[in-house]
């Protein structure tokens, strides 16, 4: 039904007047209503005893954003008997019904979508194009997901032999614990509880402690689109409530966006069978990445420059698909490097909210430091080229470029989360291949190049899940390019992709003799 076709929602144009006094009305509207302290529904005779989870704004860390009551792990419990008294309610809904909400929730998202970017320029530093992507995502997942539900709701014939009836039918799991990162806070929080929602399951939803008032946000638009009460429950809570999540007895899926280390924990967490458990919980983890773009020596050298400053500043290097490793065939490396750091000394690093900077904040001083460790260990594992300094109040870390990086170095091998890049030398297309696929993660990478062989040989050995060809790699859309990685990049199928409700529901096959020997008399 060419009616009902799924289309990207546009990102907003900029050069636009009138989209920019949008969002600068936004801003100064969202400005107004900063340091409150947000309630939210809860179970009865729960009142969350944990600590507030404060959010600052990370260009100016003296403003808070916003206060959100804290769980503690013991009531999470509580939390998760009421939203099984109340899945019923939901699971008696049809497929379509349930899609209908998560598509009036996308409307909501569109008529609030500016003030949402705000939101996220203030919380988590995004510049006005990131924040503006991010809530972009998060309606294509609310768009993608009811539509797949529409397609995979009904029973489905598997064959037509004469004399049987096979039908493929999926129905939900229970119940869903969500663990969401800061770094996307809307659009990847959206797509996990969408998926967990509209294919009939109750919902746990823990933000990040960094992002919580995003969270909020999405918990508050959700109900006000038709999510019965109970649901979803909003369980914010530092990281504790998430181990709490992952032990709780009741919950057959657990849906992870975060750190390596986290994620083979919660895996290891939720392989155990403890007695009396019929089930093995089912974990969706996306665990990020180590990648590299790849430029040989037939690259035009202009898009290649774009493209890895793209990918290594874009919201600050703190994406999962963020370049971090730039692999560059020895004929052109010189020339490339000295490129390259012309290019991202004309960056503009400020305030998120000011429109002309490219470079915001890091999320927190957790993150600068680290970030800073690394650019340590840069100079004395390479050789420095570039490193940008930025003063300022904000949790602002410059750019830093290191060459003559060896596979085995630990800025090659460690995902730092940061705007640090590590230029490596190869000899040849086939030396290039073998120092991107040298690290445990298989997320993102990319390849500029103008040989058709060099672009066919990486299409069969780059081992990424998701490979970009003369264009930066980050920036996957819902649909077009279902994104998600292997190896210890993660484990599940891949997010905005035709298969990923199927991992929140279970997959059942009836198949019936149709020649009957007569009937039964009616009851």
């Amino acid at each position: 039904d060419l009616t009902d076709r799924f289309i990207n929602e546009p990102h907003t144009d900029f050069s636009k007047a009138p989209a920019r006094a949008a969002m600068a009305q936004a801003i100064a509207s969202v400005r107004a209503q900063l340091a409150r302290r947000l309630q939210y529904p809860v179970a009865p005779g729960l009142s969350p005893s944990g600590a507030d989870l404060v959010s600052r704004n990370p260009s100016s860390p003296g403003e808070v954003v916003g206060r959100v009551p804290g769980f503690a792990p013991h009531e999470i419990p509580v939390a998760a008997r009421h939203a099984l008294s109340r899945l019923p309610v939901w699971t008696a809904m049809s497929p379509a019904q349930r899609a209908d909400i998560m598509t009036k929730a996308a409307a909501a998202m569109r008529r609030r979508r500016v003030e949402l970017s705000a939101w996220e320029i203030f919380e988590t530093g995004k510049t006005w194009h990131e924040a503006d992507a991010d809530v972009a995502e998060a309606i294509d997942f609310l768009e993608f997901y009811a539509r797949e539900m529409r397609r995979t709701g009904a029973p489905r014939r598997l064959g037509r032999e004469p004399g049987e009836l096979n039908q493929l039918a999926f129905s939900p799991r229970g119940l869903v614990a969500v663990i969401s990162p800061w770094n996307f806070p809307l659009a990847i929080p959206t797509g996990m509880v969408a998926a967990a929602l509209v294919t009939g399951n109750a919902v746990l939803f823990k933000p990040s402690e960094r992002a919580p008032v995003m969270g909020h946000l999405l918990a508050h638009l959700l109900a006000e689109a038709g999510v019965p009460e109970g649901v979803l429950q909003f369980t914010p809570g530092g990281p504790d409530v998430g181990q709490a999540l992952v032990a709780h007895p009741e919950v057959e899926v657990i849906a992870f966006t975060g750190s390596r280390d986290v994620g083979l924990r919660i895996l290891a967490q939720a392989a155990r069978v403890d007695p009396g458990r019929r089930s093995v919980k089912r974990v969706i983890a996306e665990m990020g990445g180590k990648n590299a773009i790849i430029v040989d020596d037939t690259a035009d050298l202009d898009e290649a420059v774009v493209g890895v400053v793209t990918s290594f500043t874009g919201y600050q290097g703190q994406k999962c698909s963020a370049c971090s490793r730039a692999i560059v065939h020895d004929s052109i490396y010189d020339v490339f490097l000295q490129r390259l750091a012309e290019a991202v000394m004309s960056l503009r690093i400020g305030p998120a909210e000011d429109p002309s900077n490219r470079m915001g904040p890091l999320i927190d001083e957790r993150a600068r430091a680290r970030v800073r460790d690394y650019i340590g260990i840069g100079k004395r594992e390479g050789r420095l080229v570039l490193e940008r300094q930025v003063t300022g109040d904000g949790f602002f870390v410059g750019p830093a470029i290191f060459a003559d990086i060896q596979p085995s170095h630990r800025l090659a091998q460690e995902e730092i989360f940061g705007p640090v890049l590590a230029v490596m030398r190869a000899r040849d297309f086939t030396e290039a291949i073998r120092f991107a696929n040298a690290t445990p993660y298989a997320l993102t990478g990319g390849v500029y190049s103008r040989s058709p062989a060099n672009i066919q040989t990486a299409r069969e050995t780059f081992d990424v899940g998701n490979l970009y060809i003369n264009r930066p790699i980050t920036g996957a859309l819902v649909g077009r390019q279902p994104f998600g990685g292997h190896r210890l990049s993660g484990v599940g199928t891949k997010a905005g992709g035709e298969g990923y409700l199927a991992q929140f529901m279970v997959a059942r096959v009836v198949s019936e003799n149709t020649l009957r020997r007569g009937f039964a008399p009616l009851e």
